[in-house]
């Protein structure tokens, strides 16, 4: 396989349809970037698309319902609200609506209404601020407060539509907090804590509808793997990992086991492991 044309870290990749790689943005050694790029898996090639309006990374990045991709957030030209959309069929971005807070290592969740929640992330500070973004009009409108700022935590949109929220706070000591929110009211409750705290972690929704929570950092690397049951709204602590490892990714796989690949434990890891 070809190397990137950029060399990039904290960067986003989404497959489009068509099965190309869409890559955005990113870190170049304290420099945020611009430029996109396309893998073709079946030349194994890199080719530069359209560049966003703002470079950036540690932002976020996902499908809307219409095909396009929204890309929002992240670190630039200081902590940036601005939005940019991606039309994956002409190649070219656009702005759209500016959140209300800056923000980076925040999280982003299409719901089933096809509007976009925004949680978290830091700007001067944790932020426990949440958006919604909507796509008809490109407008973001303030939601509900999350009760614990948070950062590098996960969201996973439940088979309800309800979005279950996890992990670091702005305290360590309360970093296995979970909040879900109500599409519905835009409130948020508390849920069960995990059994662990952590941040930098994974969370995947299964076929079954639970929660598999994976590995990140807490009280030092973590290995631990937690199962949340939307039902009782209880975690229960199952197999850990053979290495600790955060800033990893998961991945569901079409036969419903999960590939965990990568990560750190103090050195970056090649590794991968399948559950």
């Amino acid at each position: 396989v070809d190397d990137m044309q950029k060399a990039r870290s904290m960067h986003t990749a989404l497959v489009l349809p068509n099965g190309k790689v869409l890559v955005i943005g990113g870190d170049d050694n304290g420099r945020s970037l611009k430029s996109a790029e396309l893998f073709d898996p079946s030349t194994g090639t890199w080719t530069y698309t359209g560049s966003m309006n703002d470079g950036r990374y540690l932002h976020t990045a996902l499908f809307l319902t219409n095909g396009n991709v929204l890309v929002s957030g992240g670190l630039g030209d200081g902590q940036l609200n601005s939005s940019e959309l991606y039309d994956p069929s002409k190649g070219t971005w656009i702005t759209t609506g500016n959140m209300n807070h800056g923000r980076l290592g925040h999280t982003a969740s299409l719901l089933l209404n096809g509007k976009v929640l925004v949680t978290g992330g830091m700007t001067n500070g944790f932020l426990n601020s949440t958006e919604l973004y909507d796509p008809l009009t490109g407008i973001w409108t303030i939601s509900g407060p999350m009760n614990h700022k948070r950062y590098y935590h996960t969201a996973s949109v439940l088979k309800d539509g309800n979005v279950l929220v996890a992990g670091e706070s702005d305290t360590v000591v309360e970093g296995n907090t979970v909040e879900l929110y109500n599409t519905s009211t835009g409130i948020w409750t508390f849920v069960n804590s995990m059994n662990y705290a952590r941040y930098m972690h994974t969370a995947c929704v299964l076929s079954s509808g639970k929660v598999l929570v994976i590995g990140g950092l807490g009280v030092g690397y973590l290995n631990s793997t937690e199962l949340y049951d939307p039902l009782t709204k209880n975690w229960t602590i199952i197999s850990n990992m053979n290495n600790a490892r955060y800033s990893h990714a998961a991945s569901l796989l079409d036969d419903g086991r999960i590939l965990v690949t990568g990560g750190s434990n103090g050195d970056t890891l090649d590794s991968a492991e399948l559950y």
